[in-house]
């Protein structure tokens, strides 16, 4: 299986640009097929070399860091890209073509059957679904990427039988020239704009997920998204639309109609069966994961019971546990306004709200209309954009207060929730700046609430 990639890689010069979670991944994996090959880093942390041995002690490695990492960048023969490096302001002419990752050499040289997930929001969840179907109907899945090992961690595991579940962000498929052989693109809203040159860009990016795909495979897409509907991408016959509403005109189709759910005009499933994923927007994923089953041919009613018993994952409307009367519940993952939107439509009786973090430019205008209207009491505000928040609906909202700390919003929301009631943590903002990532925010809020 592993052939014809180290035969490709055997010959090359071979820099590994970034150097965490993936990166360290790469570097392992080369090591271990190629001991004695000359291998490169390039980090702009200055200290990345404090405390690792194994680097320290490597004879047959290079290793570039601080300000001038990417010089003589265009040098090497591969690039292996970590998804986190941005080249948003660098002229990558000289060396675009040399730019590749994990992925790309995965989808190039592994022969195994490929299922890729991207969009804004909804990747981790949807992804998990279709790999706990895959295994409950005794697949050879693995689950590889964004949300479960590093692609080259696993890829020895695999064999011809085996189906790769890929969650895919953008920055994972920007440079990328091929893609997975059936595509999900869930929905595109602002993110990410601190990394990329426009919007227009961000979108493209995601779209490379099937961007290179045979007329054999298949994409399916979010038919309602606006922001994807201003993209002019030359759609193929096999492909699925996915609608909240009743599809006209369209071949392949998966859709809401009078609260079941439609593909290609079966009903599948009644969407108000007893089920632990709450909310429309997790209808919406089910959509695209029943879509899958019927592409893959498997078993619908064990789908069906798959999904009615996963349970959500951790910092997605997580439910905290419930002191003095008040149910606390952690969406620490929400870091745009319509993932906040969709949290406070899918729990009932929020009563307070804490809100903010790091300000990325993404419009706040839509949330701030929505809360006005809600009938929520209390709002909680962090830096960065809870400031205009706060200014927003000072004159709207009961109570807005703007707090320097997680742990100050967790105690505020103590004194001033109502009994039987629901405080939701749902940030609407990124976690960079203040916490590590999204998970470390979401675990102080949890570890905060049960200090209570």
């Amino acid at each position: 299986m592993l052939e014809k990639l180290l035969n490709y890689l055997k010959n090359k010069k071979i820099l590994i640009l970034g150097f965490g979670i993936e990166g360290e991944s790469s570097y392992r994996f080369l090591r271990k097929y190629f001991p004695e090959k000359k291998l490169f880093i390039a980090d702009k942390n200055i200290n990345l070399l404090e405390n690792r041995i194994e680097l320290i002690e490597d004879p047959y490695l290079e290793v570039s860091l601080g300000e001038g990492y990417l010089n003589d960048i265009d040098k090497y023969d591969l690039i292996l890209k970590a998804p986190g490096i941005s080249l948003k302001n660098i002229d990558i002419s000289t060396f675009k073509e040399k730019l590749s990752s994990q992925l790309e050499l995965f989808l190039e040289f592994i022969n195994v059957f490929t299922i890729g997930i991207t969009g804004t929001k909804g990747k981790s969840t949807t992804s998990s679904l279709i790999y706990k179907i895959l295994i409950d109907q005794g697949k050879d899945a693995y689950i590889l990427s964004n949300i479960g090992e590093p692609i080259f961690n696993d890829i020895d595991l695999l064999k011809e039988n085996s189906i790769a579940v890929l969650e895919l962000s953008s920055h994972s498929l920007e440079y990328v020239k091929k893609s997975t052989n059936i595509s999900i693109i869930l929905n595109v809203f602002e993110e990410h704009l601190d990394y990329y040159k426009s919007f227009e860009e961000y979108i493209k990016a995601k779209y490379n997920i099937a961007k290179y795909q045979k007329n054999t495979d298949f994409l399916i897409y979010n038919y309602d998204n606006i922001n994807m509907q201003k993209i002019n991408f030359n759609y193929k016959t096999n492909d699925y639309a996915v609608s909240m509403e009743t599809i006209p005109n369209t071949k392949n189709k998966a859709y809401l109609k009078d609260e079941y759910i439609y593909c290609n005009d079966e009903k599948i499933m009644n969407i108000n069966e007893n089920m632990n994923l709450k909310g429309i927007h997790n209808i919406n994923n089910i959509l695209f994961v029943f879509t899958v089953a019927i592409i893959l041919n498997l078993d619908l009613n064990k789908a069906k019971k798959t999904i009615k018993e996963f349970k959500p994952l951790e910092h997605r409307m997580e439910y905290v546990g419930n002191i003095d009367g008040i149910d606390y519940y952690n969406d620490s993952i929400a870091t745009i306004p319509e993932a906040t939107i969709n949290a406070i439509k899918a729990i009932d009786n929020i009563n307070t709200l804490i809100i903010g973090g790091k300000d990325r430019g993404v419009n706040l205008n839509n949330l701030i209309d929505f809360l006005k209207k809600s009938k929520i009491e209390n709002i909680i505000c962090m830096p960065k954009t809870g400031e205009y928040i706060k200014e927003a609906l000072s004159n709207t909202i009961k109570n807005v207060e703007y707090v320097q700390t997680l742990k100050e919003a967790v105690s505020i929301a103590k004194k001033v929730t109502k009994k039987n009631t629901v405080c939701l943590l749902s940030p609407s903002a990124s976690s960079y700046g203040y916490f590590k990532n999204f998970e470390e925010r979401g675990n102080l809020f949890k570890q905060y609430v049960k200090e209570i």
